[in-house]
């Protein structure tokens, strides 16, 4: 039985090189070449959007965070300054702040490397919440 690769004359003989096969294998290998050639730049040009995309996200992420630490800082001097309700308000401050700095900090792709970090060393609680996370979406919509 003869093979779709490996043509053959009528005689069982390969044909000569120079054949009509071996012109449209050249050509397609050629017009190949050069779709390669013509699509390089489009995805260099994709590629380059993308991580300008990225860089925009990590600056909007900076600033939002920027803003969470002014927050945090108005309610500490807003709220009461002494007594159960001062360490309350500090405490909660001081929290909102360290948020704030995080995201400041770490920006969007800080943040999704940490998610990544925190999944791979504890799957079975992220599948669990993955899960639960997706029912209370289904729930909401649902409604």
């Amino acid at each position: 039985m003869a093979q779709m690769n490996n043509p053959q004359n009528k005689e069982g003989n390969r044909p000569e090189s120079g054949t009509a096969f071996d012109r449209a294998k050249g050509a397609a290998a050629e017009a190949l070449q050069k779709g390669k050639e013509a699509a390089a730049p489009m995805v260099e040009r994709a590629s380059e959007t993308a991580s300008q995309v990225g860089h925009k996200a990590d600056d909007a992420a900076a600033a939002v965070g920027s803003g969470i630490k002014n927050f945090a800082d108005r309610m500490r001097n807003a709220g009461p300054q002494e007594g159960f309700l001062g360490r309350a308000s500090h405490t909660v401050a001081d929290t909102i702040r360290g948020g704030g700095e995080y995201l400041e900090q770490e920006k969007l792709s800080g943040i999704m490397k940490d998610v990544t970090d925190v999944v791979r060393r504890n799957p079975v609680p992220a599948v669990l919440a993955g899960l639960a996370f997706g029912f209370l979406i289904g729930r909401l919509l649902r409604s």
